[in-house]
Order: C-alpha cells, then structure tokens, then sequence
C-alpha cells in the first residue's frame, strides 16, 4: 500500500468518523427494546422494597473516567451485551464495569499516539515520510491495550478465586462446629463469620456483608449466599445456598453435608496444588534440560569445529 492510499484511507476514515458523529448529534438513535426493559425493570425495583448492596464499595475514579465509564455501560445495555463473566470477575475484585470499560478505551487511544511518535522518529531518523508503519503499529498497540485489561482482570479474578474457595472451606467447618453446638443454621453461619472478629480476612468479610445485608433487605441468609455466589461467580456459594435452602429445617442433615462438602473442598483444592506442582516441576525439568544441552553444545563445539578443519 502506497503512502497516497494510506493517506487517502486515513482522511476517508476521519471524514467518515466525523459525519457519523454529526448525524448521532442531530439524530438521536432510539432506545432499543432491551434498555426499554432494563428501564422497566429499574422502576419497579425502585417502587418495590429498598434493595441494599451486599458487596465492597467501588473503586474511586475521576469524573471523567466516571462520566466516559458511564455512557459505554449505557451502549453495552442498549446492545444487549451483558459480559456476565467480566462483570463477576470486577464483582470478586471489588472494582467498577464503567471504570474498567473506560479504561479500556483510554488505553485504546493512548495506544494510537504511537502513530505520530513513530512517525517523527522516522523523520528524524531520515528514513522519509511512509504512514504505513507508524499507522498499523498504532492500530496493533491500540488493540493490544485494549485487550490488556481483560487479561489482568481474568488473572487477578482466578487468584482470588482460588482464596475464596479455600475460605469457604473454612467457613463450612465453622458452621457445622457451630450447627453441632446447638445453634440454628442463621445463628450459626453468622458466628461463623464472627470468629474472625474485627479485621476479617477480605473474603470472609465478603461472606459476613452479605450475611448482614440480608437482614435489612429480608430474605434468608442462604439467599444471600446464593446471591453472592452469582455476582462473584462462585460455584460452591451457589451450591451451598441450594443445599441450605433443602435442609434448613433438618440440623443434622445440613451438619452432614456441611462436612461433606468441606472435605470435598479440601481434596479438590490438594489436587490443584499438586497438579500446579507437578507443572512447575516439568518447567524446572525442561529448563535443566535445556541448560545440560546448551553446555553439552558449548564442550563440544571446539572439537567439532577441529574435526570439520574450521
């Protein structure tokens, strides 16, 4: 592609950009069905009783990160695109969908500045003028930072879900030792959560602010979980909450399956530590392989260069 082409392809993309945003200013795109229906659904929740947040406060941001966050989660419900598992990984992160979208599309356009700066470096570098490079160098540096935040999140959200499942663990113990003392299954799953006192681990905190809230917005305390299971994509709150919800009235049944699924927790957590250490010894086993041949190379090289009369 020649530098007129680009140059050509550039001013039609910006010419283009610029009618399409002059027609949506004086034109105003109709709301679709879906963020009709979301609409409906936000004015019954608000005519009905007062919901309460059982999750951690939202991160902080700027107002115009705020305001930009704001207006793409607008898009996103007009379109239909829900993005459940992004949401519940930001969920379990305690951080905000509009703040991430709109970092997102803030990297996206830092990753276009790569144009002009690839483009004067080769002006003063004197290797003339051409667009071609510093154009899809720009586009692939802006799609890569659009796509970085998705990998961070889906990492950060696995490392803290592999915690939460070990707590979890912890806190089925603690509710069958509280089931088996007399308590009923309320009481117990919020001693539970108060043996931690204070300063609670974060998950644990997660659990008892769920806990709490069901209180104040009147359901039980195994909906809760379930709930809570749902936003932060957690199977085993889920399943808890469907067992709690079979058995609440039977003590010794929910003390059983407590137990069983705490020892089922247990051996599913052991076999992942394993299988993490037995990758990591193939990694060691492949890197001394490599280290023992790249030595082997390096004894032999003098005599194969003597034999071949190098």
């Amino acid at each position: 592609m020649g530098d007129g082409m680009v140059e050509t392809a550039l001013a039609g993309a910006f010419a283009g950009l610029g009618l399409f945003l002059l027609l949506r200013a004086l034109f105003p795109a109709r709301p679709g069905l879906v963020a009709r229906l979301l609409a409906l659904d936000a004015v019954r929740e608000d005519a009905g009783a007062p919901s309460v947040s059982l999750f951690l406060p939202e991160e902080e941001v700027g107002r115009f990160r705020r305001l930009l966050g704001e207006r793409l989660a607008r898009l996103y419900a007009a379109r239909g695109w829900e993005a459940r598992s992004i949401k519940s990984d930001l969920a379990l992160l305690g951080r905000s969908f509009e703040a991430f979208l709109a970092g997102k599309v803030l990297l996206a356009a830092s990753g276009l500045l790569a144009f002009p700066l690839l483009l004067g470096w080769l002006v003063l570098m004197g290797w003339g003028a051409s667009l071609t490079v510093p154009f899809w160098s720009a586009v692939l540096a802006a799609l890569l930072f659009f796509l970085l935040p998705d990998l961070q999140v889906r990492r950060d959200a696995a490392a803290r879900r592999r915690d939460f499942r070990h707590v979890v663990g912890a806190f089925l113990d603690l509710v069958s030792m509280n089931l088996a003392g007399g308590r009923g299954v309320p009481e117990a799953l919020m001693m539970a959560v108060s043996v931690s006192g204070e300063h609670p681990n974060w998950a644990m905190g997660r659990i008892r602010d769920a806990l709490s809230g069901a209180r104040i917005v009147g359901i039980t305390p195994w909906q809760a979980l379930g709930r809570l299971g749902e936003e932060i994509n957690v199977d085993e709150l889920r399943d808890l909450s469907a067992a709690l919800g079979l058995v609440a009235d039977d003590g010794a049944k929910v003390r059983s399956s407590l137990t069983a699924r705490a020892a089922t927790l247990r051996r599913r957590e052991l076999a992942e530590i394993e299988g993490r250490a037995g990758e990591r010894s193939q990694s060691m086993l492949v890197a001394q392989l490599l280290l023992c041949a790249g030595f082997v190379i390096f004894l032999s090289f003098p005599a194969a260069m003597k034999m071949l009369g190098a």
